[in-house]
């Protein structure tokens, strides 16, 4: 799933390669990605791209004053055109094209979302605001506002486990599975520690760890071109997605733990004093 640092680089090559140009037709090539219709896509049509921004995960394209907002969920990407068959292109089928966006100079970018379990979502919206996924978005982690003491105030009183409070996108945007690991890996904490357990000191070496990863993390993609993203993001990672391979701080095996539809990574040495995490599912599995 793309995450914070990918939407950023995102919206970065959008500001490059479509800023200044008029959308000259947008296609819906899967009607359940479309998910409002006042003001219909069509109105996008004519007019020009004004501008591009993230918030959290969400990329948003300024086309005067309307806004073209788009959620990449799971599977879905953003595969860059330097021309479009100008051809309309049959839906259904396994075509995993959701929505095609034509420039007035022949290029373009499609929306595309593998699998068959679909969450990738489009907006058009008079404000960003409309979309109930930005509506409730908690304070992106790369803003200045965002300090240690926001943090404090974010994870006090909080008894959940500190994992699942930096995937959750109303308490802080931009953060998924895998940035979640990388920063309690730099932050040498337990995924399952409790929020409101983390001491003073805690907070602030895991506000480091958060901002120094994602920050990182974007300067790697700025200037990539999209198709290079996924192959950089999995490059840098250093635990998510690396089980059974040996930590890079450490030398320790990462371990795993497996929920219903996702995992997460983590180094023991690093990050719970060596012992193993229970894996419930692998558990039930093996008896």
């Amino acid at each position: 799933m793309p995450e914070l640092p990918e939407v950023e680089a995102l919206a970065g090559f959008l500001r490059e390669r479509v800023v200044g140009h008029v959308i000259a037709r947008v296609d819906v090539l899967a009607i359940s990605a479309l998910k409002t219709y006042d003001p219909p896509v069509t109105a996008l049509g004519g007019l020009t791209v004004t501008g591009a921004a993230r918030h959290g995960k969400f990329l948003d394209l300024d086309v005067d004053g309307l806004h073209l907002v788009i959620h990449l969920a799971r599977a879905g990407w953003l595969r860059w055109r330097e021309e479009i068959p100008s051809r309309p292109v049959r839906p259904g089928g396994k075509n995993p094209l959701a929505l095609r966006v034509h420039l007035d100079d022949g290029s373009g970018f499609d929306l595309t979302e593998a699998g068959t379990k679909k969450g990738l979502a489009v907006y058009v919206v008079r404000d960003p605001s409309d979309v109930p996924g930005v509506a409730t978005l908690g304070p992106d982690p790369l803003d200045d506002t965002f300090t240690a003491a926001a943090l404090g105030g974010i994870v006090g009183g909080k008894r959940t486990q500190i994992k699942g409070l930096l995937r959750d996108q109303k308490v802080i945007a931009g953060i998924g599975n895998a940035y979640s690991d990388e920063v309690l890996h730099a932050a040498k904490m337990s995924p399952f520690k409790i929020a409101v357990s983390l001491t003073e000191e805690d907070v602030a070496v895991l506000h480091e760890a958060i901002v120094t990863t994602l920050r990182d993390a974007v300067e790697r993609s700025r200037g990539l071109e999209a198709q290079d993203l996924k192959g950089e993001k999995k490059t840098g990672l250093r635990v998510h997605g690396k089980a059974g391979q040996k930590c890079p701080v450490c030398g320790d095996t990462i371990r795993e733990v497996s929920f219903a539809d996702s995992a997460l990574q983590y180094c023991p040495t690093c990050q719970t004093g060596g012992k193993p995490l229970a894996d419930r599912r692998m558990s039930r599995l093996l008896k």
